[in-house]
């Protein structure tokens, strides 16, 4: 049986996988700190995506919602201190899903910077940062939303990173701290 899409307002879409259109942090004047896209058609090019992220936190940092619809997109985020928390789906997500993404990814950057969740300390730990974006979803596809499970495996120790794939500081932090 083949499934045919029709393009008619209310119709059904076929179900997917693919549910996260993309994931961002931005600052408190709209600057990008990190952010990830998933779908390869929208948002293609570095510059689209300034726009987009610009034009996003104009629309919300003032607001006092947690969604919003913009250029086709269903927008949850959140606010803290001097961070906003961003995850993006299509018009017709399920924002109680993109919620759920939304809240893994602050809660488990949250609890990585030990609930010290500021510009300054996510940029000094941006590598782990990174890996959550990494571990929560992966081409769209959302992999985990448990917090606790996402840094568990994020979370590196220095002493199990082997000495090849150890930054220069790193070793040098090793080798202070044995010495003294």
């Amino acid at each position: 049986m083949v499934h045919k899409k029709i393009a008619m307002e209310g119709s059904l879409f076929e179900p997917t996988l693919y549910i996260v259109k993309g994931m961002c942090i931005l600052d408190n004047d709209g600057n990008r700190i990190l952010a990830k896209y998933y779908d390869p058609n929208t948002l293609t090019t570095a510059k689209e995506q300034k726009a987009f992220e610009k034009n996003l936190f104009n629309k919300t940092h003032r607001a006092n919602a947690e969604i919003i619809m913009l250029d086709g997109f269903t927008c949850v985020y959140k606010n803290n201190v001097d961070l906003y928390f961003y995850v993006m789906g299509s018009s017709h997500e399920n924002e109680l899903i993109l919620q759920s993404v939304l809240n893994a990814l602050y809660e488990s950057v949250s609890i990585l910077l030990r609930r010290n969740v500021e510009k300054r300390i996510i940029l000094d730990n941006l590598d782990a940062v990174m890996l959550a974006f990494d571990e929560i979803c992966d081409g769209g596809v959302i992999l985990d939303s448990d917090p606790t499970s996402i840094v568990s495996r994020t979370a590196l120790r220095t002493e199990d990173v082997p000495l090849g794939e150890q930054t220069v500081a790193q070793v040098l932090i090793n080798l202070m701290n044995n010495n003294y």
